[in-house]
């Protein structure tokens, strides 16, 4: 057995992941940590493909149905469970195996994705009351006061990153050139591990046609009721689970924004619009992974590859 090993196994929305890590964990004695920003959420398993009971049964799982749906789980609350359950995999003896497809969530695996400045909530409240009231204009205005040598590749135009730049410079004392160079510093929480990074890929046209028959598949299943349970228990307070695809189309169609016959088309190209983002990051953003045909991909060999 390798010590200090990180398997990981990912690759886009309805490449095949699940029954290949299943294969390979049972093959390996090893456990699965979820590498996914939805299955974090009890009651989000439709539209999730969240694995079945008798799939978790197989392998022991981690980081799957651990949050209420009703607010956000953290990139830092992630890391934080992330390590722990590593740590507590490799003391008994077990291999890592870490899949999903979500890829900020995996480049947590190779590298720091969390800075080090603690953002006070009323802080943040303030800022987001500043933003509401004075407009983004105003945040930008004030950054640019803060950062003399200039904002660097910040994207002004985007509410939610100057709003969190100007957290981190207020909070810290910082400009953000020096946020970042000490973010860039910081090793990273699995340095200490070695990596294995498999990326799942298919040929356009056959992995449209996977996600086609999981959108069929997902509504005869009860995707529409699972909605209806999750908003009455407070999704639409948690964004970023309620704007995911599958969850954003079916609210739409619940509040009659959406016609019912157009839900599945739509679920459909939103699915291929993110697949195509997901390539992208995994091949600009983590070059390490190497790419796997799926349906050449083999249990027994699966990370017959060279550490990382």
């Amino acid at each position: 057995m390798e010590p200090k090993t990180l398997h990981i196994l990912t690759g886009p929305t309805a490449v095949g992941k699940t029954e290949l890590s299943l294969e390979w964990a049972e093959q390996y004695d090893a456990e699965i940590v979820s590498c996914d920003s939805l299955l974090f959420y009890r009651g989000m398993n439709i539209g999730t493909a969240k694995p079945r009971a008798d799939e978790r049964a197989r392998v022991p799982h981690h980081l799957i149905d651990i949050h209420q749906p009703d607010s956000a789980m953290t990139i830092a609350d992630y890391v934080a469970r992330a390590e722990r359950s590593v740590a507590d995999i490799v003391t008994r003896g077990k291999r890592v195996l870490v899949t999903g497809g979500s890829g900020f969530y995996l480049k947590a695996f190779f590298g720091p994705v969390v800075d080090g400045v603690t953002v006070p909530t009323a802080l943040r409240e303030q800022i987001e009351a500043k933003l509401t009231n004075e407009g983004l204009a105003s945040l930008v205005r004030e950054l640019k006061e803060l950062n003399p040598a200039g904002l660097g590749s910040l994207d002004r135009a985007n509410p939610r990153r100057v709003t969190r730049a100007l957290e981190r410079c207020r909070a810290s004392g910082k400009t953000l050139q020096v946020v970042k160079a000490e973010f860039d510093a910081l090793p990273g929480v699995f340095s200490e591990f070695q990596i294995k990074g498999v990326c799942l890929t298919r040929e356009p046209e056959e992995l449209n046609q996977r996600i086609e028959q999981r959108v069929d598949e997902m509504l005869a299943a009860g995707l529409v009721a699972e909605v209806r349970g999750l908003l009455d228990q407070g999704l639409s307070n948690n964004p970023s689970a309620a704007r995911s695809i599958g969850y954003r189309e079916t609210i739409a169609m619940l509040a009659g924004e959406l016609p019912e016959g157009e839900l599945p088309a739509t679920i459909v190209k939103n699915t291929k619009a993110l697949v195509r983002k997901q390539r992208t990051w995994f091949r600009t953003q983590l070059p390490e992974l190497r790419m796997q045909v799926a349906a050449e991909a083999k249990s027994a060999t699966l990370f017959d590859t060279p550490t990382i």
